[in-house]
């Protein structure tokens, strides 16, 4: 399906070059002289390479056509993580790498949303916000300005994030899974 190049999102996948791509920025610009054009970051899915482009405002790209399936989460071995289609209820093992760090973030019967293209799937799509326990963090000191200064702390799945000072030890809190970053104390 051919988009403008202004339609180009960040998240959205990309046939350009003859192969897949992730959009991760963009940043529209107009210049005073010129035309026009939007300046695209992306990540190749097949290679983990990543490449910058400028598209004009009257150029066409072609979107990938992704089809997007509920799974529910199972458990992990050495290699893969295995879900569960929540229809059928067949089962399929994703490697460790395309989720990255986000998979620390899988727990039982989580519900996510698997990417396929070309009936291979090519990303996880998790909650925006999930719930964690913090596990260890330091103890904020007296005098620091609470709006700039954050303290490092390790969730209990082994993450290391940043919290505000008021955040300690055995605290819940929401965490968005897209920058792996604190939102707020549950």
């Amino acid at each position: 399906m051919k988009i403008s190049a202004n339609e180009i999102k960040p998240g959205m996948l990309i046939e350009y070059k003859n192969d897949l791509w992730e959009v991760v920025k963009t940043q529209h610009v107009k210049p005073g002289k010129g035309g026009a054009f939007n300046q695209v970051e992306m990540k190749n899915l097949n290679k983990n390479t990543k490449l910058n482009e400028r598209f004009r405002s009257n150029e066409t790209i072609e979107k990938a056509q992704v089809e997007e399936v509920k799974y529910s989460y199972l458990y992990s071995d050495n290699e893969n993580y295995f879900f569960m289609d929540t229809k059928t209820f067949e089962q399929m093992p994703i490697s460790k790498k395309i989720l990255g760090k986000k998979g620390n973030f899988l727990t039982e019967n989580l519900e996510v949303s698997i990417s396929i293209y070309d009936e291979k799937p090519i990303s996880v799509e998790l909650p925006n916000q999930i719930t964690c326990k913090v596990e260890k963090t330091d103890v904020a000191l007296k005098g620091q300005t609470v709006s700039s200064s954050y303290k490092p702390a390790i969730l209990e799945n082994g993450v290391k994030i940043q919290v505000p000072p008021f955040i300690e030890s055995d605290d819940e809190i929401i965490v968005d899974t897209r920058t792996i970053e604190y939102i707020k104390k549950k």
